[in-house]
């Protein structure tokens, strides 16, 4: 594979689309870090092609220097950019960032061809696709396929409806009145001052312009986490569940992944700070998830 080198560290289409999940994420406070950040994370990557998705690894690796300090958290993309696989860089990436990204991820440097590396991957190819379909309950077809194969997690989110749309006019378009007016299936409902419109049709509910599943029931099933009981484990940053692999009352070591949330277009892996039982789990997949907010609480 031959790498292009550019000597902007971003075009102005991947500047503007990080810059959009910055602020979709309510992070933009830290857009002048990132920015400065992005010089030594090009040059220790090896001077990459910088249009997506390299631009996007180089983004991903300086947003991770800001929030949890330097190359305390390799981005998956930029790890395996630096350990040869994608490719070989322009430049020899930085050795000491070689031997990080080796020891975060798990994967060894190389030089043997992408195409080879793609064949021997048991979780990529046609038969994977298929069986993530099947367990999800969908049809299986070739428009189906494409999206279980290239999108994985995310492309059977947005098959069974609980993908999430990112169009800002929409949502501005979806903003709540004074009253619902005539129609019956429409509320305005304020919360801490904050006004939201939900519509409700069946087992679907748009809020400002965002469709969720819902159910009412009567009676109060939900167990209150009692103060001081429990470790919480709570969102580092904000994201999208993608995956949730423990139930209630499963006992769990420390360092087990409990979770997994998109972030900045990061699969970021949510890991268990102790050892115990899981008491609750207050999330499900498809949920989105703010800054602080607990998922689960591990006693």
């Amino acid at each position: 594979m031959i790498w292009v080198l550019m000597l902007k560290p971003l075009p102005g289409g991947a500047l503007t689309a990080n810059t959009q999940m910055l602020r979709d994420n309510n992070l933009m406070d830290k857009y002048p870090e990132v920015v400065a950040a992005m010089k030594e994370v090009v040059e220790k990557g090896g001077f990459g092609t910088s249009v997506t998705p390299v631009s996007q690894f180089y983004f991903q690796q300086a947003f991770n220097n800001v929030m949890f300090g330097k190359w305390k958290k390799i981005a998956e993309g930029y790890g395996k950019m630096v350990l040869g696989y994608f490719g070989k860089t322009p430049c020899q990436p930085d050795d000491e960032v070689v031997k990080i990204a080796h020891e975060q991820l798990g994967l060894e440097p190389t030089t043997e061809t992408v195409v080879d590396l793609n064949d021997k991957d048991p979780n990529k190819g046609l038969a994977v696709a298929q069986k993530r379909l099947e367990e999800a309950g969908l049809e299986v077809n070739d428009e189906n396929l494409f999206i279980s194969a290239a999108c994985k997690e995310k492309g059977i989110l947005f098959l069974q409806g609980k993908g999430t749309i990112g169009v800002r006019k929409n949502e501005k378009s979806a903003e709540p009145k004074e009253s619902a007016g005539n129609d019956t299936n429409g509320y305005t409902v304020t919360v801490n001052g904050k006004k939201y419109a939900v519509a409700l049709e069946g087992d679907k509910a748009t809020v400002n312009g965002k469709l969720y599943d819902f159910s009412v029931k009567e009676g109060i099933e939900a167990k209150a986490n009692v103060g001081g009981e429990g470790t919480p484990v709570k969102a580092a940053l904000p994201g999208n569940v993608l995956k949730v692999l423990v139930s209630e009352g499963d006992n769990i070591s420390e360092g087990d992944v409990i979770a997994v949330v998109e972030a900045m277009k990061m699969e970021t892996e949510i890991k268990s700070p102790v050892s115990g039982t899981v008491k609750s789990v207050e999330i499900e997949v498809g949920n989105k998830v703010q800054n602080g907010q607990v998922l689960v609480t591990i006693g």
